[in-house]
């Protein structure tokens, strides 16, 4: 039988017993805080869930989609265990997915290396000494073909990371699975995209940000028309974290991005339902357990009131925020990184009662260099360990109504909407990013967390407190041999000897001359450059004689 609660009598009993225990002084009785900066009380109630609990709060699989997008979560289906993975050519980095889908994974994200995120081929001149450094070179579509050589791109869902030059990646893949019989309309998987973040945070572009603004445009459209299983676009809040954001700027300035894609697709003619259910997220997973949960909830219910309310989506799918999640890569350390196995799972576990579609999970040894076999391993039967050990998929959405957790989120909300309304009186967010105005906020969080830890007011194990040394004397290092490089260059200029070269500049040529129009989809004409093996750095170079290049304003 329901009781009813009285709210002033429940304020006033939470008050006097603060007094009680805390009027006296404790041992741990200072302020604390989020790793944000938000603050925590030392005890949650019932007069701290939100005014109409039951409607801001919903059921899994309803609207606002608080505690999940789907009805049934993990009791349906586990996330996607989908480990990052990158390095050297084509070649070895082939080997690896191969190694991890047979120890259990169950989807693909690829990892490119500095130049082929650039935008340069392997043999120019910036390439030099980066070459398959710290994710795989890709510079043709004969590349591409041999990264996933022998892998049923019919059957594995397949992510890759790459913004700036993701038109060309996603051309390069096409083509690919083309060559074998494999239709784009069966094709599974998401291709990052997100270049509003790039100028924020990750710092990886190669056209200024309104032609930049019009490649996603493009995917967007011809994703929609083409590859019905295909995400676009996987807009991402993971790199604003790793830049020193807060969990309240990695959630607002995400799901702006987001808006904004969406306002630009509708802008080109698109139907919002016509591609919002392909729209898909990337959040960080940081240390603070509960305010990490708290922020995947705050963007579900968020997410879905825009959709909703401002863009008049009537498709249930497009109000779905459906994310993968990657654990806080600048989390770990490189003093005692076995510590950091224990920081991964702890990330990884509020991934999972946040509600995640996909995960990947940080390796030990990531401080000190590219992941070992063995730390990726640890790294996947973390995930492994969760899912079938710890009774957490058993019930869905757990810690729902859980007064920290309730008051958190609304809190996130709160800060969210805030900062969004600062963005609007900018002029949007095209406008705010090139006036720097994300930038400065992260520089600024950034700096108030490194002096934070320099000062010992915040504490991470094994760095500034707890030390007993570096202790990562005798973990093996993964080494790329340095004769990967002169070998992809070798195999990239066979490349370019041997094909039609009539019949790349043909193609290279429409492209520029398609680029000029600003109302013509760019897609099909990067489909025939990849066919006729033009390479990426030829293709942007095409490009950019029409967008020119960018520069990025000082932000201090």
């Amino acid at each position: 039988m329901a009781t009813h609660v009285d709210m002033g009598q429940t304020r006033e009993r939470l008050e006097r017993w603060q007094r009680e225990v805390f009027g006296r002084g404790t041992e741990r009785d200072e302020l604390f805080e989020t790793i944000s900066g938000e603050p925590v009380k030392p005890l949650y109630s019932e007069a701290d869930l939100p005014a109409d609990t039951e409607a801001a709060i919903g059921l899994p699989g309803e609207y606002p989609y608080t505690r999940g997008v789907y009805g049934s979560m993990y009791r349906g289906r586990l996330w996607t265990m989908r480990q990052f993975a990158g390095y050297g050519t084509a070649q070895e980095t082939n080997a690896r997915f191969r190694y991890l889908l047979d120890h259990g994974q169950t989807g693909l994200s690829t990892a490119f290396d500095m130049p082929s995120l650039m935008g340069h081929d392997s043999d120019h001149p910036r390439s030099l000494g980066e070459v398959g450094r710290e994710g795989v070179a890709i510079d043709t579509l004969q590349d591409m073909e041999t990264l996933f050589d022998h892998i049923p791109l019919d059957r594995v869902s397949v992510s890759m990371t790459i913004n700036a030059p993701a038109a060309i990646m996603l051309a390069f893949y096409v083509v690919a699975a083309e060559r074998r019989g494999i239709p784009p309309e069966r094709l599974d998987g998401t291709i990052q995209t997100d270049i509003l973040k790039e100028y924020i945070a990750q710092k990886e572009w190669c056209f200024p940000v309104d032609p930049a603004m019009r490649l996603v445009t493009d995917m967007i459209e011809w994703c929609a028309r083409h590859m019905p299983r295909w995400h676009p676009i996987s807009i991402s809040g993971y790199h604003i974290r790793e830049a020193g954001s807060t969990a309240a700027q990695e959630l607002a300035f995400t799901l702006k991005d987001g808006l904004t894609y969406v306002e630009y697709a509708v802008a080109r003619g698109l139907a919002v339902d016509e591609f919002a259910a392909r729209l898909s997220f990337f959040f960080n997973a940081h240390i603070d357990f509960f305010e990490e949960i708290a922020k995947y909830r705050a963007a579900r219910r968020i997410w879905a009131r825009e959709l909703r309310e401002r863009f008049g989506a009537r498709d249930e799918r497009s109000l779905l925020m459906r994310f993968h999640t990657q654990t806080a890569g600048v989390s770990l350390t490189a003093q005692q990184p076995l510590n950091n196995i224990v920081r991964t799972a702890i990330e990884a576990l509020a991934g999972v009662l946040g509600g995640t579609q996909s995960l990947h999970t940080n390796s030990f040894d990531e401080a000190l260099a590219l992941p070992t076999e063995e730390a990726v391993r640890v790294a996947l039967r973390t995930q492994q360990i969760i899912a079938s050990e710890t009774g957490v998929a058993n019930t869905i959405d757990p810690l729902g109504g859980s007064y920290h957790v309730e008051a958190m989120t609304d809190l996130m909300e709160q800060r969210c909407y805030e900062y969004f309304d600062k963005i609007d009186r900018l002029g949007g967010m095209v406008e705010a990013v090139k006036r720097g105005f994300p930038q400065r906020e992260i520089a600024d969080a950034a700096f108030r967390y490194q002096r934070e830890v320099e000062s010992g007011a915040r504490k991470v194990v094994g760095v500034n407190s707890y030390r007993e040394g570096n202790e990562h004397d005798g973990i093996p290092i993964l080494r790329i041999d340095p004769q990967l490089e002169p070998k992809q260059i070798a195999r990239l200029r066979a490349i370019r000897e041997r094909r039609d070269g009539t019949a790349t500049a043909r193609t290279l040529q429409q492209l520029r001359l398609a680029a000029a129009e600003e109302d013509e989809n760019l897609m099909p004409l990067l489909l025939d450059a990849a066919r006729a093996e033009a390479t990426e750095g030829e293709m942007v170079a095409a490009l950019q004689e029409v967008f020119g290049s960018f520069r990025e304003a000082p932000v201090f």
